[in-house]
């Protein structure tokens, strides 16, 4: 065994959390407690590791290293493992519990060692991560306390475990400072109020498995670089073991549970005047094998910083957010992250590029590959919210309007005038919206297969039961129907892969965002007026195309002003794909 939790086998067991800067999520990695570096950690997939839970689930044979090496200082710690409430353990060092016995703050069972285990629990909230400040609460407690404790860390489901089988349900330990505001501990006669306030759980700052640490630990407190506290767990009045089948006895242990097993003598009640921590304090918990906890105590006129960081958790869900990794590359726009890319040249006339329902910006890399847009012109592509790349949240309701409002937010965003917007399908209702609202946005409009507006009832309600669909079943429900009815028979005899290409387009798709899409397509019950529209029109159809008939496409043209149809031979609904070089001819002329 060596005191960096590197074994001869390769394995890195000094389990650290931390937060990636650019995932902007935990990472696992291993700290090397004398380098001060961590080497990034992943399962032996690659996929990187982000809890303790998953390393306990897995197991330390299945984790390897990943990447380079990189300074502690260089990042923000976490602690090890978080999330649920810490179970307490009072009074279990004999000392300990006679100093406390006779403090004035023991409202337990006044005895100088307990007959069975004093149990309480830690809330969640307030754990933090080693080296992170300690609120000192001034108002609430004039009596902040420390108390250094061995943490253990559960590793397997357990109901009834009995003391003899109690090590196998043991993973490892880390590092635990019990703060306590003494005269709430006393007042409240139950220890819950007095052990729970806000950053009063300072742990680790690594976990490591305990077939990795020798079976004696010793444990050590100092204040402000004087020992307080020494002791070691065979001076523990109720072993782990013990502890183990205690709590299990009635309820079931889970992988992950945390045991804070008791402090020893030495705390700051027990000193002799009672000494109790101040602002500026250093706290700092060393236990054998698992490296040094410190932490200072805040200034009294500090912030509570749990309040921001609870405020910032969301239980409302974000579908379509881990294939960006949590948001990495989305830009901004309409108070929403979506994923935006501007190419081609920056000072050329701008394009803006909407695609449809199932779609992405990536439906247009085959029409600006083949007109050769990139050397001259200045490309705007946006995925829609909840398509391609962006995300979108449960609690966003997304219409026709609402897509449109996010083109207007980007052109505000890009500071965009007079452009051409070349748009597909759903993405032509978007486009005619949006210029109807800001005509100075657009000088020219490219629509690609526009449906008929106001959407027939038919359509709207297919819509809805499409939605219904793809959130029950996911896309792969509706590729085959959406493929064949939206392609043309040449392309499905012909043109393979055309119909690859929308399948792929499809299948990408995230269903609860395409479901959104649908909804947004339902709803759009109202006449466009598009008479009043000032720019020029292009309406490309196929002679195939069920969403967007070459009749539909002949009557925009007689309503809209300076507007003109054109019909791709062969083709349906999916015209890029389908025939990039027709699309490309009709669009080359008109620009």
């Amino acid at each position: 065994m060596s005191t960096n939790g590197y074994s001869r086998s390769g394995s890195f067991t000094n389990y650290v959390a931390y937060l990636d800067a650019k995932f902007k999520g935990p990472r696992v990695g291993h700290l090397d407690l004398q380098s001060s570096t961590i080497q990034p950690l992943s399962y032996e997939s690659g996929a990187p590791l982000s809890t303790l839970y998953e390393v306990i689930e897995i197991g330390d044979s299945r984790i390897k290293a990943s990447g380079d090496a990189f300074p502690l200082q260089s990042v923000q710690l976490l602690p090890p493992i978080s999330g649920r409430d810490i179970l307490a353990v009072g009074k279990n060092y004999a000392e300990h519990a006679k100093e406390f016995n006779s403090s004035g703050y023991d409202s337990s069972d006044k005895v100088d060692q307990p007959t069975h285990p004093v149990i309480f629990t830690k809330r969640a909230t307030s754990i933090i991560a080693h080296e992170e400040e300690i609120f000192p609460h001034d108002g609430f407690t004039d009596t902040v306390d420390y108390e250094g404790e061995i943490g253990v860390i559960i590793g397997k489901s357990g109901f009834r475990i009995p003391e003899n089988d109690a090590w196998d349900y043991v993973w490892g330990y880390t590092i635990i400072n019990d703060v306590t505001a003494r005269e709430r501990q006393r007042d409240h006669k139950q220890f819950y109020i007095g052990k729970s306030p806000d950053t009063f759980c300072p742990m680790g700052p690594i976990a490591v498995p305990a077939n990795k640490l020798p079976k004696s630990l010793r444990v050590q407190t100092f204040v402000n670089g004087d020992q307080r506290q020494t002791a070691t767990t065979e001076n523990l009045i109720f072993s782990i073991p013990f502890l183990v089948k205690t709590l299990s006895e009635g309820q079931t242990l889970q992988p992950g549970d945390i045991i804070a097993t008791g402090t020893p003598a030495g705390v700051g009640f027990g000193q002799k005047p009672p000494v109790f921590l101040k602002p500026g304090d250093l706290v700092e918990v060393s236990v054998t094998g698992l490296g040094t906890l410190k932490n200072k105590v805040a200034r009294s006129s500090a912030k509570n910083y749990t309040v921001e960081r609870v405020t910032k958790r969301s239980h409302v869900p974000v579908a379509n957010l881990s294939k960006t990794l949590g948001g990495i590359g989305l830009t901004n726009i309409n108070s929403k992250q979506l994923y935006y890319r501007a190419i081609g040249k920056p000072s050329g006339p701008p394009v803006i590029f909407i695609h449809g329902l199932g779609g992405s910006s990536e439906f247009y890399s085959p029409l600006i590959s083949s007109l050769k847009l990139e050397p001259a012109y200045s490309l705007h592509l946006l995925d829609l919210e909840g398509h391609g790349l962006s995300p979108t949240s449960a609690s966003s309701i997304v219409t026709i309007e609402s897509y449109a409002s996010d083109f207007a937010a980007l052109t505000e965003h890009t500071k965009i005038k007079g452009a051409t917007i070349i748009a597909h399908s759903m993405g032509c209702l978007i486009a005619l919206t949006l210029v109807l609202k800001h005509p100075e946005l657009a000088s020219k409009l490219v629509l690609l297969g526009p449906p008929p507006s106001p959407v027939p009832e038919g359509g709207r309600n297919g819509s809805v039961a499409r939605a219904a669909t793809v959130r029950s079943s996911g896309m792969v429900a509706v590729v085959d129907a959406v493929t064949t009815t939206g392609t043309s028979s040449k392309s499905k005899s012909d043109n393979p892969l055309a119909i690859a290409a929308v399948r792929m387009s499809l299948l990408g798709q995230d269903p609860e965002g395409y479901a959104k899409g649908c909804t947004a397509l339902a709803g759009s019950a109202n006449a466009i007026p598009v008479s009043n529209l000032q720019a020029k029109t292009l309406i490309v159809t196929g002679d195939e195309d069920k969403v967007s008939p070459p009749a539909i496409c002949e009557k925009y043209a007689e309503q809209i002003p300076n507007a003109k149809s054109h019909v791709l031979q062969g083709v349906g609904h999916w015209h890029i794909f389908e025939d990039v070089g027709g699309v490309s001819d009709a669009v080359k002329e008109f620009l």
